[in-house]
């Protein structure tokens, strides 16, 4: 019933826009999807920190390789710088033996061959000298006197000393005692050219841990000397050493370019030179650096970076918001004004501010909701103008052959020679056209008041069934049905309706039984059947007609469609469903069969046509 009357109600105002379920539905779930404005900051930020990142990569490579190229520099450097100060303490040692080996006094000490007398004598020329190592040998290479360190050198030392004698081209002393950079000068008897060698004169410096230490204060490295595993002197603080004795192994055999090395916690970059072929027993210098200040200076810029990608995300962040916001804004008020137009409200105001595009989009949808108002005002003005077509066509051809009963009946009243018996027949087919031009007009005054106020009370549903079929049976079209009402559940329920209502629309499903069109031989029967179920009474009416027409069923209950009955304006059913509507029920064809056809009218017990009208159940086809 609503679907006929309040598609006509709607017509009644200019302007409106009738509503589409499924489009409306769709336009009413703003909640889904993401929106314009975090997808920005999402990309943006995806953006920024993939910017930072590759920064990081490509910063860090560079200046780890730009690290390594300059540390290897300094530890190359800091080996050329030792051999240039070892050659140069190596040269001044020379230097002072040739002095030494020209005294004359020295020569006469050597010539005694007496090892105590050259012990005793040679004290002075050690400390003449000051150097950390002194030592005179006869020709044969015994050493006849040796001292080292401000005492007399044990057997151990002389015998490394006659070691490094007889080695050729050696510098380096390795002994228990330690490492010593050594030169050797002959003694001669007379001149040199003489030939008369008397011995040899030895002098060195010790390389102690003050020796390498300086050699790191002039390299800015840190030195090691190696014996095999042994640490022979070393710039390091006491608690290292243990940890470059274990990382002594790491080192590689020969010179090398620089390594990595790892000890205590801490990484190096070293470089190692062999000394062996200048020392009396496998000798290896390692010079490196530590990697952790360079790592601390990497660290530190790449915090920088983070942290100016950080603070590029967060400003960034807030300009793409307040940008953001100024795009899709005037989108979210568009978006307002759509869903407001597909329910109903033209008149919602769109943006005219933002971008260019935004602008164009809404003056488009402006123009599309004119033109789709004024084409829906010509379809509302066009449905009246059916409406009233087809219900001008209903009405003109139900009066014309009521008008025309009485117009012939009348005739045949003004004459004379007319019996008594054939006046009352003819005075009640003039009644039958009065009442039948009567109840439609009653009809018509029902279908324009519907939606009025209503005048509830509460009566039994039984007692309404009831007075329906008694109008009924005293209607024409009722003369040769049979009808019967089947209580089925209990009688005494009560419902809260609109007494009158309620009763005709029992009325107009009763006498569209009697109406219904039935094949030649078979007696018209219609029947009523009340249901009570929990929250609902069910009054189907049942006839045994031919059914529902199938072209019709789509429109069963709009006004003025009679498709296949010789009787009636069309108003029956479209009453019937705004009557149940309106009293919180519904009407529906339950079955449409020939021979069975039942339309169920469904009261809710629950009153909730008390509050707001109920919505239609399933309605389909109509006779």
């Amino acid at each position: 019933m609503e679907q006929g009357i309040s598609s006509s109600r709607k017509t009644s105002g200019i302007g409106t826009i009738p509503r589409a379920s499924e489009p409306s539905t769709h336009l009413q779930g703003p909640g889904q999807g993401v929106r314009t404005r975090v997808l920005l900051i999402l990309a943006m930020a995806v953006i920024t920190l993939g910017s930072t990142l590759v920064s990081l990569l490509v910063i860090r490579r560079p200046m780890r390789n730009l690290i390594v190229q300059n540390l290897t520099s300094d530890l190359l450097h800091s080996l050329a710088t030792f051999e240039s100060m070892q050659a140069q303490r190596i040269t001044a040692l020379d230097r002072e033996n040739a002095l030494l080996a020209d005294l004359p006094s020295l020569k006469a000490l050597m010539t005694t061959s007496d090892e105590r007398t050259i012990a005793d004598g040679g004290v002075e020329f050690w400390k003449v000298s000051g150097n950390d190592l002194f030592a005179l040998a006869d020709r044969d290479g015994n050493v006849k006197a040796a001292y080292v360190e401000g005492v007399p050198a044990d057997s151990a030392f002389r015998a490394d000393l006659r070691q490094f004698l007889s080695a050729r081209n050696a510098s380096y002393l390795v002994s228990a005692r330690g490492l010593y950079g050594c030169s050797v000068h002959p003694l001669y008897f007379g001149a040199r050219s003489d030939d008369t060698l008397l011995g040899y004169v030895m002098s060195g410096f010790a390389v102690d841990r003050s020796a390498v230490e300086a050699l790191s204060r002039a390299t800015q490295v840190e030195a090691v000397f190696l014996s095999g595993d042994r640490i022979l002197a070393n710039s390091l603080a006491p608690a290292d050493k243990a940890g470059k004795m274990q990382a002594s192994a790491s080192i590689p055999a020969g010179d090398a370019g620089t390594f990595p090395m790892a000890f205590g916690g801490e990484r190096y970059l070293a470089v190692s030179h062999d000394l062996s072929t200048k020392a009396t027993a496998p000798l290896k210098l390692v010079e490196f650096e530590s990697l952790e200040p360079e790592e601390r200076a990497v660290r530190k810029i790449d915090s920088l970076v983070l942290l100016a990608g950080l603070l590029a995300l967060l400003l960034g962040a807030v300009l793409m918001a307040v940008l953001s916001r100024s795009v899709t804004l005037p989108l979210e008020q568009l978006a307002y004004g759509v869903r407001a137009f597909a329910n109903g409200d033209s008149a919602h105001i769109l943006p005219y501010r933002g971008t260019r595009e935004v602008r164009e989009l809404s003056a488009a949808f402006a123009r599309m909701r004119r033109e789709i108002i004024r084409v829906n005002q010509a379809l509302l003005e066009s449905e009246r103008l059916a409406t009233i077509g087809r219900m001008a066509s209903s009405v003109s051809h139900d009066l014309r052959h009521y008008l025309a009963a009485i117009y012939a009946n009348s005739e045949f009243l003004a004459s004379d020679r007319l019996p008594a018996a054939d006046r009352q027949e003819v005075l009640a087919e003039i009644r039958s056209a009065v009442n039948g031009t009567t109840e439609m007009l009653e009809s018509l005054l029902m279908f324009s008041r519907t939606g009025t106020a209503l005048h509830r009370t509460k009566q039994s549903v039984a007692v309404l069934a009831e007075r329906a079929l008694h109008l009924v049976r005293n209607h024409p079209d009722a003369a040769r049905v049979k009808l019967t009402l089947e209580p089925g559940d209990p009688l005494a329920i009560e419902v809260y309706v609109d007494v009158n209502q309620v009763e005709r629309a029992i009325y107009n499903l009763l006498l569209n039984g009697c109406q219904a069109p039935r094949r030649q031989g078979v007696d018209a029967r219609v029947s009523v059947s009340i249901l009570v179920r929990e929250e609902e009474v069910f009054i189907d009416v049942s006839d045994n007609g031919e059914g529902v027409p199938s072209c019709i069923r789509s429109t069963l209950f709009d006004p003025f469609v009679s498709e296949g009955k010789h009787k009636g304006s069309g108003l029956g059913l479209t009453l019937t469903q705004s009557i149940a509507t309106e009293n919180g029920g519904s009407v529906t064809l339950v079955r449409s069969l020939p021979g069975e056809t039942v339309f169920r009218f469904c009261i809710d017990r629950g009153n909730k046509g008390l509050n707001s009208p109920a919505g239609n159940r399933a309605q389909v086809g109509k006779r």
